[in-house]
């Protein structure tokens, strides 16, 4: 039933598409079309959210899954002297990853310009510090591919302070199934989503329950699913499962979470997820993340009165270059599957 070719070029076209959270417009217009090209209706939420719901066989109970659209990005804070930008975070990006990556910048009229994220001392030949400089956002500035050499020069462009600057995500698939990519979270997760709406629609999967799907585009700054349709009564976020020390999850599973920086997830909708995992003989792992935040954790926040989970294909590398595996991809679907076609 997993369609990895499809998901995969899902997966590719979302990522193609600058998103950093605050400008998603582009995105969603993107995702949206795809959804109702399919035959669903869909709505949009006054901060943006794409809403897609669905009906299933017992139209008493709404659940619904999340997956955000959003990525970490950066923002122009001002202008220098010699035509280069100072820059601020959207999110959380791993900003040493980022010395070197080309950009493009999103003017509030549209136009795109292209540049190269460096640091401020960006010659070894020329700085002393070159080397051994932080790269924290304070000592990276953009370089713009245009003849600027001052801030009336950057002006006339149409570039001012608060335009967004979008970095390149780098998309390689690897003929031994790995997935590397910046954005992979949660981009992986919303290509899922989109999959497992095309086998609803196929009728190769049947929906016990009403499924609302939301597609959201401020979790990186942990308000996306602060609110939800008031007729859902449990959420199963679906984002990048973690991976490193003191944690069991690896690239090729799906991670149940039990427990975030927001406190545990619902116990026993966790414990249905690890049961179906366990009878699908799927690759999985169960986990606690302590410096992470979900799309449930904020409809919690945002006082929904729910059962809330979180579930997705483990990730390796968060805020940085990521990669996870097609097998990731596939465990996740399949735990997907089981969730929406039981109660």
């Amino acid at each position: 039933m997993f369609k990895q070719d499809e998901t995969l070029d899902i997966l590719k076209d979302l990522l193609a598409i600058n998103s950093p959270t605050g400008y998603t417009v582009d995105v969603i217009d993107h995702l949206e079309k795809t959804i109702q090209d399919l035959g669903f209706e869909t709505e949009r939420n006054p901060k943006g959210n794409l809403i897609v719901p669905v009906n299933g066989e017992d139209t008493s109970v709404t659940r619904a899954l999340s997956g955000h659209v959003d990525t970490l990005g950066l923002m122009v804070r001002s202008i220098n002297s010699d035509g280069t930008l100072n820059l601020t975070k959207l999110g959380g990006p791993l900003t040493p990853t980022l010395d070197g990556e080309y950009c493009d910048i999103i003017t509030r009229k549209g136009n795109i310009y292209t540049g190269t994220i460096l640091s401020t001392s960006p010659s070894i030949h020329v700085f002393k510090d070159a080397a051994k400089k932080e790269r924290d956002v304070d000592n990276l500035i953009v370089k713009i591919d245009e003849r600027v050499t001052s801030k009336e020069d950057v002006n006339k462009l149409g570039i001012d302070n608060g335009d967004f600057v979008a970095y390149d995500p780098k998309t390689q698939v690897t003929k031994s199934g790995f997935v590397k990519s910046r954005f992979l979270d949660d981009k992986a997760s919303v290509a899922l989503l989109v999959s497992l709406l095309k086998a609803v629609k196929s009728g190769d999967v049947k929906l016990a329950t009403n499924v609302t799907f939301i597609f959201t585009v401020y979790e990186e700054v942990g308000h996306g699913a602060a609110w939800i349709p008031e007729d859902i009564t449990e959420l199963l976020a679906v984002d990048m499962g973690c991976i490193g020390e003191d944690l069991e999850c690896t690239e090729f599973d799906v991670s149940i979470c039990a427990k975030d920086s927001s406190g545990p997830y619902d116990y026993a909708l966790t414990s249905k997820l690890i049961e179906y995992a366990k009878k699908l003989e799927l690759d999985y792992a169960v986990d606690i993340y302590p410096f992470y935040g979900s799309d449930a954790s904020a409809a919690l926040g945002g006082g929904s009165n729910i059962r809330a989970g979180l579930i997705g294909p483990g990730v390796a590398n968060s805020h940085g270059m990521e990669r996870t595996h097609i097998d990731a991809l596939e465990n996740t679907f399949k735990l997907l599957v089981e969730y929406v076609k039981n109660k």
